[in-house]
């Protein structure tokens, strides 16, 4: 529970200050997570449009509201 949401403002402001993370560090991050993904056995997806239909009907219900 927060109780000083302006405190929790002001920490994530500071925090985004400080964030020093370059294009080149963003890739290189990426790049190791679609490694691991591949070695996981669940990157590259065999189906990509596989679960696409649920995907659309969420998506129909959230623009709804």
């Amino acid at each position: 529970m927060i109780k000083d949401p302006e405190t929790l403002a002001e920490f994530e402001r500071e925090c985004l200050r400080r964030d020093q993370t370059d294009y080149f560090d963003s890739l290189r991050l990426f790049e190791e997570m679609w490694k691991e993904g591949v070695f996981l056995g669940v990157l590259p997806l065999k189906d990509p449009l596989e679960g696409i239909e649920v995907d659309l009907r969420i998506a129909r219900i959230l623009n709804r509201v």
